[in-house]
């Protein structure tokens, strides 16, 4: 969800009018954005939900007294801030002073912020370590980096950042900074502790270690990190944030937060403040928070907003295969930028796929005669073809040099040189991820697929989104593939524009090799399904495409040997993979 500023504008204004549908609506959309920023700086104290709830009831109370309505979203977040602040400070003057009982200082075990950001948003690889990295901050840190994630997920501008925090936006530039190494370092101890197999010397250091995140083992793993010529290497790979963080979701609010938001035990003063203002229907104000009251006991929330890797997405940004939400960034600028489908146009039950009549007359044809080559894509609410069915003998196997095995089974390719062979009989997906922002565009080096044996077909692509798409959540210009200020990444002459998924079926044995060079990319791949593929492909685009679902998918196979073959694939095994022409011949030596 990128930021609408006219929205915000026309609604406080009528909120502030006394428009209580406006009211409503304001509520609905600060809530889920004060609950991240509360949770994840508060990193899911026992006290989030007061800090949530005393943070509403002002901007209720004081909406009145705001001046700029423009200028509303950043002055929600200071008070958020600014609530958060006072909650830390009073833990600590309670501790100070030898003031301790069952709930001072403690996180909801249930609660626990990093959790529910992996659970509700199914972060996996690198976001994954991001978000765990995010335990092992100072509160000063975690502060900022709630606004920062925020920024980085297209949720606050860096302006809004700079005013919340009462700093010139090159003093903001500088903080974030300043808290990104320290998170990058946190997310290299992240790494060494969950490596397998484990290192001998990190085990011994930490063998005292009670498990829980602190500073002191912080430096104390960092400092091995940079000694060990095993744990240093084991954090090369290491994606930027902000790239992963890209268009990734709010944490959806809990089930029944908002219903108890204003009426949860343990909060009188919030209670009784409630009472006193809804009693006094001569209080603009007191009326506004009674009809918050009332629309949070109705209306129930469990709010799913900009997706995850998410990464692709299953982004930006987690390396599983689930069809991703939220993909990270990554070619060319389109000279038109695609066009985001209206409500209109989105069909909720796509068709069940027919399949082609096994009976029907084909003619001869010959196996890699047709060749993956340059096409449009396909109007956002074209419906892809059906999906011809394959003969599938399992999921595929895969190995590889230097590839670093992920989840499921699946393999991430991130450094020049890497390659991955795979064999069997059935489907496999490989998810894009050009990392633009690392290096900076340039021309892609694009991967070859060598040492073909039996047949290797292009069936389908999906993801949501082309990769030079339009974010439907960012400034215009940004893509996939690029954005304006940076620059663009692009493919070579003649090459096929890829998606953020794309599907191959296989019936023998070949090797994929990326070739990275002129930009940054990654390649995550592992196997999959024909009915996984029909899912992602047949997902229609997002009324409010906050998820990266720009169009449906498009599917390439025919069931017949006349589905094209990948560009930059043959049965021979060059010794430089890089240097394999565009142009596929794997007619001959059929096996």
């Amino acid at each position: 969800m990128y930021v609408d500023y006219t929205a915000d504008v026309a609604i406080v204004t009528a909120a502030r009018a006394g428009d209580r549908q406006a009211l409503d609506k304001l509520v609905r959309h600060c809530l889920p954005l004060v609950y991240n920023i509360a949770g994840r700086a508060l990193d899911g104290h026992i006290d989030v939900d007061d800090v949530v709830q005393e943070t509403m009831l002002q901007v209720v109370r004081g909406l009145e007294s705001l001046h700029r309505p423009e200028s509303f979203r950043s002055w929600m977040v200071a008070i958020a801030m600014q609530k958060v602040r006072e909650r830390w400070r009073s833990q600590q003057t309670r501790t100070a002073v030898g003031i301790r009982d069952e709930l001072s200082g403690t996180a909801d075990p249930a609660a626990d912020f990093v959790d529910v950001t992996i659970l509700r948003l199914g972060l996996s690889g690198q976001r994954r370590e991001v978000a765990e990295a995010t335990r092992w901050l100072e509160a000063d840190e975690r502060e900022l980096l709630s606004l920062w994630w925020l920024e980085t997920a297209g949720q606050l501008t860096r302006e809004e950042l700079a005013t919340v925090l009462d700093l010139t936006p090159a003093h903001a530039a500088v903080r974030v900074q300043r808290m990104k190494a320290r998170l990058d370092t946190a997310r290299a101890v992240v790494r060494a502790l969950r490596s397998s197999p484990p290192c001998a010397d990190l085990m011994s250091l930490t063998s005292a270690w009670d498990g829980v995140p602190a500073a002191v083992w912080r430096k104390r793993i960092s400092r091995h990190i940079r000694q060990c010529p095993t744990c240093s290497q084991r954090s090369l790979d290491l994606v930027p944030a902000e790239g992963l963080l890209a268009g990734i979701a709010l944490v959806p609010l809990p089930a029944g937060f908002a219903t108890s938001l204003l009426y949860q035990a343990g909060t009188p003063h919030a209670a009784a403040a409630h009472a006193v203002d809804a009693a006094r229907p001569s209080s603009r104000s007191g009326l506004r928070v009674a009809r918050i009251g009332r629309h949070l006991t109705a209306k129930p929330m469990a709010l799913v907003t900009a997706g995850a890797l998410v990464l692709g997405g299953a982004a930006a940004a987690g390396y599983g295969l689930d069809h991703r939400t939220a993909p990270p960034p990554a070619t060319a600028a389109p000279a038109t930028p695609s066009a985001t489908p209206t409500a209109a146009q989105h069909p909720t039950s796509p068709a069940p796929p027919v399949l082609p009549s096994p009976t029907a007359p084909r003619p001869s044809l010959i196996y890699g005669q047709t060749v993956d080559q340059v096409d449009s894509a396909p109007a956002p609410d074209a419906r892809p073809a059906p999906l011809p069915e394959r003969r599938q003998a399992g999921p595929v196997a895969m190995s590889g040099s230097y590839a670093k095995p992920e989840a499921r089974g699946t393999y991430l390719l991130a450094h020049r040189g890497e390659y991955l062979t795979i064999s069997g009989r059935g489907y496999f997906m490989l998810d894009w991820q050009v990392e633009y922002f690392t290096r900076g565009p340039g021309q892609i080096q694009m991967p070859t697929w060598t040492g073909l044996k039996g047949k290797l077909f292009h069936v389908a692509s999906g993801g949501g989104h082309r990769m030079d798409d339009t974010w439907p959540w960012a400034p215009h210009g940004h893509t996939w593939m690029g954005e304006p200020v940076l620059g663009y990444s692009t493919v070579p002459q003649g090459a096929q524009q890829m998606w953020q998924n794309e599907y191959y079926y296989l019936d023998g044995t070949v090797t994929l090799h990326l070739n990275e060079r002129g930009t940054d990319y990654n390649l995550i791949v592992g196997p999959t399904t024909r009915t996984s593929i029909i899912d992602d492909i047949t997902q229609p685009p997002s009324p409010v495409p906050a998820n990266g679902r720009v169009r449906y998918g498009l599917v390439r196979d025919t069931g017949a040997d006349d589905t094209p073959v990948p560009q930059y694939l043959t049965r021979d095994n060059p010794a430089d993979p890089t240097s394999l022409p565009q142009r596929s011949r794997v007619e001959a030596d059929q096996p």
